[in-house]
């Protein structure tokens, strides 16, 4: 699927969801969302890098939820934001950088005690080459809920939306492509054609990798791993 057609399965949940939850969400993810998590290969974690307020671990829970899967969520996201590490306050505003990312971490763990609460997510408070250190070693996590979780294995889903450059978002997808299994799927936001991000450049390059299929475009790329 390409062009300026996008599918938008939008639902009233999803309207109401958008309504209450921070967070920018393409919706034309919703259609791989749903795609990817009706037909995952297994019951293994889906694992989403950059979770901001949790809209979009929310959307997956809640397609989980929707097929009956089991599967655990685990995110990655410290909410260190652009600019934070200078300090002081957003722009001009009195708003302090210190206190903005702790409200988007309160936020975050209000809305998916909210909206996830049936498949409360795994928050590892980590940047996503840390998160995957972790992972690499099987370590044990305690998350921002107080939760132990056994990290490491194989993965079943990954969504990508942390940082949208190219050097990034390369080291995203070659450390999940060492855990993601057979059958198993990787979306990308912000990675579609008309991208401002260095992202859109990796794409080109995943769909000639013959270990990928590409299964949907609309417009970000929705990957399934082969072999």
């Amino acid at each position: 699927m390409s062009g300026s057609n996008i599918m938008d399965i939008s639902n009233e949940y999803i309207n109401w969801l958008c309504f209450a939850n921070a967070g920018i969400l393409e919706r034309g993810n919703l259609y791989c969302f749903d795609h990817a998590i009706k037909n995952l290969p297994s019951d293994n974690p889906v694992v989403e890098i950059g979770s901001f307020c949790g809209l979009s671990t929310n959307i997956i829970t809640y397609y989980l939820m929707k097929y009956h899967k089991g599967n655990k969520v685990i995110t990655s996201d410290k909410w260190a934001f652009e600019g934070a590490e200078r300090g002081g306050t957003l722009g001009d505003s009195t708003v302090l950088h210190s206190d903005y990312r702790r409200y988007v971490k309160e936020s975050f763990i209000r809305n998916i005690k909210m909206f996830s609460s049936h498949n409360l997510p795994y928050a590892v408070e980590e940047v996503s080459d840390e998160f995957f250190k972790l992972w690499d070693s099987k370590s044990t996590y305690v998350d921002v809920l107080g939760r132990e979780i056994k990290l490491g294995g194989e993965i079943s889903f990954c969504y990508i939306d942390g940082n949208h450059t190219y050097e990034f978002a390369r080291r995203d997808f070659l450390n999940t492509d060492q855990y993601l299994e057979k059958g198993g799927f990787i979306l990308f936001d912000d990675s579609s054609d008309h991208s401002p991000f260095g992202c859109k450049d990796l794409m080109k390059e995943i769909t000639k990798d013959d270990h990928y299929e590409l299964v949907i475009k609309n417009p970000n790329y929705l990957f399934r791993k082969k072999f």
